[in-house]
């Protein structure tokens, strides 16, 4: 299976630029020191660069549905044990190790909507992560261990 997702933005990016637009259109409204005024322009300037840079949904190219993205680093020792755990029982996966190392990433795709999530193990490389297993599909129940 190979899935392929793009950031997309989601509510929490939109309602987060449109509050501090909100927010600096007030402190600039308000009749004021000319401090508060600058705290304003800052605000509505902050609020445009996050309108058009922050995207922390993903969306899946080929059925258009919208996901969560949740991350776990290991260490590279882990990496084989990781691999079979997610092949078989990713509810089993230990995340007590978790966040102990960086050489491996654990990304979950999930989507509360379709309840599916997808799981996959990359590898550090110099300078990027590459995929060192499949991306498997699985029930959500079955993840959730690993999304909270």
């Amino acid at each position: 299976m190979n899935k392929e997702f793009i950031k997309v933005r989601c509510v929490k990016d939109i309602a987060v630029s449109a509050i501090l637009l909100l927010s600096g259109s007030i402190l600039i409204g308000v009749p004021s020191s000319p401090s508060v005024n600058i705290a304003g322009f800052f605000l509505i300037f902050a609020g445009v660069i996050f309108a058009f840079a922050l995207k922390s949904g993903f969306k899946d190219i080929q059925t258009g549905e919208r996901y969560c993205k949740k991350e776990h680093y290991f260490q590279h020792a882990q990496s084989q044990q990781i691999c079979s755990a997610i092949a078989s029982n990713p509810e089993k996966l230990d995340l007590s190790e978790a966040n102990k190392g960086n050489s491996v990433r654990l990304d979950i795709y999930y989507g509360k909507s379709s309840r599916k999530a997808y799981v996959q193990l990359f590898e550090y490389i110099p300078y990027r992560y590459e995929p060192c297993s499949k991306m498997y599909e699985y029930d959500m129940d079955r993840v959730s261990a690993l999304i909270k």
